[in-house]
């Protein structure tokens, strides 16, 4: 019954997000990439792999990568996405320069998503919101967008090295110092605290010159980025002695380095289209390019980004949902908590499960974290208790008679097709345009149904989907495990 009840709740969240009529159609489709979505699936797959190692332990905050067509730029671009795939982001701001519309400020796309061959990504509507709000000059200019391909071009990378991950799109205009400094200023206090956000600029480097003498011009330019001076910089695009097509994004990535206190940049790959066409008579540079403060811890995984929980943390989360639970059925009010433990502050997801003498009372989750776990728990408790529409409030006269089980859940990771997929470990997510399904890992066994009527009861009964849908190339894939404890076994 709790699985049912969690998978209830799930495909409650996952269908409960509208893109609106905001989504932006893609521009370059079919031409700088593939429109087929095999195609340019396995496109990039070939460039990630053909990519050289890069260091893969780094904290990215920010990073560069061009945005031409996939046979010229994609080589180097991989390189990007190949060194920022072990970190885990929740928003990804991507800054492009205005290539068609000459405007003063920036422009910012507010809300629904971007559509490309391999889906939508959808736009981090709250981020966007606040940032419109902090000057005069940052304005919705739906015009800069229709031609535009800086941004576009970054998200099928993006959409294959992440799977859950919202955007900011922002297209600079005319080149304008203190508007690079006034989006610095406005990026550092909205991102804050937070260490799951990464600003993401999109560029290309000279155009157009020969071989050697672009491949001058760009190691200057690169150095003034390496050395973080962004008054040497612009001033150097300005005057042709350095280029950059998105300089003044650019300049703007470098003040904000600063006002962060980044220290390290590291330039991963440099080259033009030379070294990917031949035709080294005319080209234009690429660069891929990271920045970051600190290492990433090395006993963390893609898989647990966040380490397993101790006993105590177990203990603690579930004293946090039962407190939270009694203070807000007693008041009203959810309590203020402030938690400490480095562990407890991680974003991850869980759900809460309310039972009354063995019987369920309450369930709601939240499969895709957030905020800090322990958060997570406080909210996600009251609103078993309160919010759950096929039961009526908890009262306190039950409080005594209850118990509670947390299952606390791993982010969700794509996987290529469903032989990556082990049956009774891992929960599985299927996802296809605007239908999506989940089945907890307990139904495997529950059932005892083989993994191909797991994965079509899952297409049919959650989805809406055809039985054979999770066969489909456009249909992704997304598995995660659960790490379940209740009050009954602390």
């Amino acid at each position: 019954m709790k699985q049912i009840t969690f998978l209830v709740m799930m495909l409650m969240a996952f269908t409960a997000h509208s893109w609106g009529d905001m989504v932006k159609e893609p521009n370059v489709a079919g031409g700088f990439y593939s429109a087929d979505p095999k195609e340019l699936s396995d496109s990039i797959d070939y460039l990630e792999r053909s990519a050289g190692s890069v260091p893969t332990d780094r904290k990215v905050a920010i990073a560069i990568a061009p945005h031409a067509g996939y046979p010229y730029s994609g080589p180097v671009a991989a390189y990007t996405y190949k060194a920022i795939a072990r970190n885990h982001y929740k928003t990804i701001v991507i800054i492009g320069p205005s290539h068609y519309f000459p405007f003063e400020g920036i422009s910012v796309w507010p809300s629904g998503g971007f559509k490309t061959p391999l889906g939508i990504v959808p736009v981090d509507e709250d981020f966007a919101g606040k940032l419109l709000k902090e000057n005069p000059k940052f304005q919705y200019l739906p015009q800069v967008f229709e031609r535009e391909h800086s941004i576009e071009v970054e998200l099928p990378f993006l959409q294959k090295t992440f799977d859950h991950v919202s955007i900011v799109p922002i297209l600079m205009g005319n080149p304008d110092p203190q508007v690079c400094h006034d989006l610095a200023v406005a990026l550092d206090k909205l991102i804050g605290q937070r260490d799951d956000v990464l600003v993401l600029i999109s560029s290309d480097m000279s155009h157009y010159y020969t071989y050697d003498v672009a491949n001058q011009m760009d190691a200057l330019t690169l150095k003034a980025i390496e050395d973080i001076d962004p008054k040497s910089f612009f001033e150097g695009n300005m005057a042709r002695k350095m280029e950059m097509c998105g300089f003044v994004p650019v300049t703007t990535a470098l003040i904000l380095a600063r006002l962060r206190g980044i220290q390290h940049v590291e330039v991963l790959k440099h080259a033009n289209s030379g070294d990917t066409s031949g035709d080294k008579s005319r080209v234009v540079g690429y660069s891929s390019v990271i920045f970051y403060s600190d290492l990433l811890d090395a006993n963390k995984s893609p898989e647990d980004p966040i380490g397993a929980l101790s006993l105590q943390e177990k203990k603690e989360l579930l004293r946090i949902a039962r407190s939270s639970i009694e203070t807000f059925v007693k008041t009203g009010k959810a309590p203020d908590i402030m938690v400490k433990d480095a562990r407890l502050n991680g974003i991850q997801g869980a759900f809460v499960t309310i039972t009354k003498h063995g019987v369920l009372r309450g369930c709601i989750g939240n499969i895709i974290g957030q905020e800090p776990l322990y958060q997570t728990v406080r909210d996600m408790a009251i609103a078993a208790a309160s919010q759950d529409p096929r039961f009526t409030p908890l009262t306190a006269a039950e409080l005594k008679d209850i118990d509670l089980e947390i299952s606390v859940l791993s982010q969700p990771r794509r996987v290529k097709d469903a032989s990556q997929i082990q049956l009774g470990k891992d929960g599985v997510i299927v996802s296809q345009g605007d239908h999506q399904g989940v089945f907890l890992p307990q139904v495997a066994s529950e059932t005892g149904w083989s993994k191909e009527e797991f994965l079509s009861q899952l297409c049919s009964q959650k989805a809406g989907l055809p039985p054979n849908a999770w066969k489909e190339p456009n249909t992704a894939l997304y598995v995660f495990t659960a790490d379940v404890f209740s009050e009954k076994n602390e």
